[in-house]
C-alpha cells in the first residue's frame, strides 16, 4: 500500500475508532462555542435569521431580482441559502479546528485528524434547526414534506464530505499561514454572489452558465431547491453528479495529503 493510501486510511480509520469521542467533543463544542454570553447557544440562530430577513427586505421589497414568482422569494431565498450557512460556518471553524484545540494537538497520544470533524459535526447542529424550520416554513406555503425532501440528508451528506476535504487542507495550511482565515472570509463573502442563492441562474447567457456549475455548491443548492419544491431525484442529473463527487473526491485525496504531510510539524510550529 503506498504512502498516499495510507494517509487515506488512517484519517478514516481514526475517525472510526475515535467515534464516541468526536461526539462528545463536538457537543461539548457546540455548546461551549458562546459560553459566558446571556442568551447562550441562542446567538447560533439570531446571525443566520437576520441575515435572511435583510436580504429578503433588500431583494423582495426593494431590489427585486429575476427569480421565480413561485414558490414566493422567501423559500427560494432560504432554501439556497440554508446549505449556505452550513458551508460557510464549517469552512471557517474548521480552517481552525488545530489552532483553536492547540493542545490537544500537543499530546501524542492525541489523534488529531479527527479535530476537524469535530467542527464540521459542531455546524451540524445549527443546520439541523434550520432544516427544520425551513421545512415548516415551506409547509406553512402548501409544500408539504414527501418523499422527496428526504434528500436533504443526501445533499447535507455531500456537503459535509466536500468541506471535510477542504478543511483538511486549510486547517494544516493555515497554522504556517495564519492569512489564510482572512482570505477564506473574502472568499466566502465573494462565493455567496458566485453561487444562484439570491438570483436565477437563468439570468446568465446560456453559453456563461456551466461556469457557474463548476462551483460545487451549484450542485448542493439546487438540490436542496429539488428536495423543496422543485420535486426531482439527484439521479435526474447524472453529470452533475458525477463532477461533483469527482471533485469531491480530489478534495479530499488533496487535503488528506496535505494534513498527512504537514502534520509532524504542527505541535512545533503551534
Amino acid at each position: 500500500m503506498s504512502e498516499k493510501t495510507k494517509q487515506k486510511t488512517n484519517l478514516i480509520q481514526d475517525v472510526y475508532e475515535n467515534r464516541h469521542l468526536v461526539w462528545k467533543l463536538a457537543k461539548n463544542d457546540f455548546k461551549t462555542r458562546y459560553a459566558g454570553s446571556y442568551l447562550g447557544i441562542f446567538w447560533a440562530f439570531v446571525q443566520p435569521v437576520v441575515t435572511v430577513l435583510v436580504y429578503w427586505f433588500v431583494f423582495a421589497v426593494g431590489f427585486r431580482p429575476a427569480v421565480p414568482e413561485n414558490p414566493p422569494f422567501l423559500l427560494y431565498l432560504l432554501a439556497g441559502i440554508v446549505p449556505w450557512f452550513f458551508f460557510s460556518d464549517a469552512l471557517n471553524s474548521g480552517t481552525n479546528a488545530l489552532i483553536e484545540y492547540n493542545y490537544l494537538v500537543k499530546k501524542v497520544v492525541f489523534k488529531i485528524s479527527v479535530l476537524p470533524i469535530i467542527k464540521l459535526i459542531s455546524a451540524l447542529f445549527v443546520h439541523g434547526f434550520f432544516v427544520l424550520f425551513t421545512v415548516v416554513l415551506f409547509a406553512c406555503y402548501g409544500h408539504i414534506p414527501d418523499l422527496y425532501t428526504v434528500q436533504i440528508f443526501y445533499y447535507t451528506l455531500c456537503m459535509f464530505l466536500l468541506v471535510l476535504g477542504m478543511v483538511y487542507a486549510t486547517s494544516a495550511v493555515v497554522i504556517f499561514f495564519r492569512d489564510l482565515s482572512q482570505i477564506i472570509n473574502i472568499m466566502l463573502q465573494v462565493g455567496i454572489w458566485l453561487t444562484p442563492i439570491m438570483w436565477k441562474l437563468q439570468t446568465i447567457p446560456k453559453q456563461w452558465q456551466w461556469v457557474f456549475k463548476l462551483n460545487p455548491l451549484y450542485y448542493v443548492v439546487n438540490g436542496y431547491r429539488d428536495a423543496f419544491y422543485q420535486k426531482q431525484w439527484f439521479f435526474q442529473h447524472p453529470i452533475n453528479t458525477l463532477y461533483f463527487f469527482g471533485f469531491t473526491i480530489a478534495m479530499y485525496v488533496i487535503g488528506s495529503n496535505i494534513f498527512g504531510r504537514l502534520k509532524v510539524h504542527f505541535a512545533d510550529v503551534l
